[in-house]
């Protein structure tokens, strides 16, 4: 059995993505905020890299059906239809439409996944539904990678933490170290020193302090929301979509 975890999206030259099934985690905010979308009836998102490219891609689509979506340091980019705070993602708004996204940290990680063989998203508000099937995929091929997105390059608490979360449902409560890298075990550590209280380590995160100096602060109550938006999302053709593990009942965004 192997389980690596990356703490940005460079660290994944370590454990190679060719082939792979991953997770990535972006918890604050891009993983809960494609959750959200996705739970009130978005079509997909389509992740890119950068603001050029979006507006780029928006003007070959039918804008009717479209909507720009994301943020630079936390802050929607002007001229964009919203940001990146899953509050923002009411039915009312996305239902039917495809977002097109970019964002300062997570959609980074997603488009750094290429040549993997399957790749899904995850955070606290998915956590059941993604730590199960990240829990039949180590059943099934015995490996595992989750790549956490981090701060700007660096590591960052919030994501390794959510890591740690995911990784005790993949592993059953098992309390085994062989086949795990040294940042998975330093994510199980996590998880077990901070216990079930998500409010905890997102508040505590460099990202988690940048965003309710901002006044963000209901969207890390939203984000620490355990099963908030039952969706698996899976990153696939460019697209993220809704992957077929059931029929979760949307949950509205308050």
């Amino acid at each position: 059995m192997t389980i690596e975890v990356a703490f940005t999206p460079a660290d994944l030259a370590g454990p190679g993505v060719a082939g792979r099934t991953i997770f990535v985690i972006d918890i604050l905010r891009a993983t809960t905020t494609i959750c959200a979308a996705l739970v009130n009836g978005a079509r997909s998102c389509v992740p890119v890299p950068s603001i050029e490219e979006a507006i780029r891609l928006a003007q070959t689509l039918e804008r009717s059906d479209v909507l720009l979506a994301g943020e630079r340091q936390a802050r929607r980019i002007p001229g964009f239809d919203l940001g990146n705070s899953p509050r923002e993602m009411q039915e009312s708004v996305v239902r039917d439409k495809t977002l097109i996204m970019t964002t300062t940290n997570g959609t980074s990680t997603l488009l750094a996944t290429a040549g993997a063989a399957r790749v899904y998203l995850a955070a606290a508000v998915n956590l059941s539904i993604a730590g199960a099937q990240a829990a039949r995929v180590l059943a099934e091929t015995g490996d595992l990678v989750v790549a956490c997105s981090g701060r700007a390059g660096d590591f960052s608490l919030d994501d390794a933490y959510a890591a740690g979360r995911l990784l005790q449902l993949a592993l059953g409560g098992r309390r085994r170290r062989e086949g795990l890298n040294d940042a998975a075990l330093v994510c199980l550590d996590l998880a077990r020193r901070y216990g079930d209280d998500w409010m905890r380590p997102l508040t505590a995160a460099r990202a988690g302090r940048e965003l309710i100096a901002l006044g963000y602060e209901e969207d890390i109550a939203v984000a620490a929301q355990e099963d908030r938006f039952p969706v698996l999302p899976q990153f696939t053709e460019r697209r993220v979509i809704p992957a077929i593990v059931g029929d979760p009942a949307p949950v509205p965004v308050a």
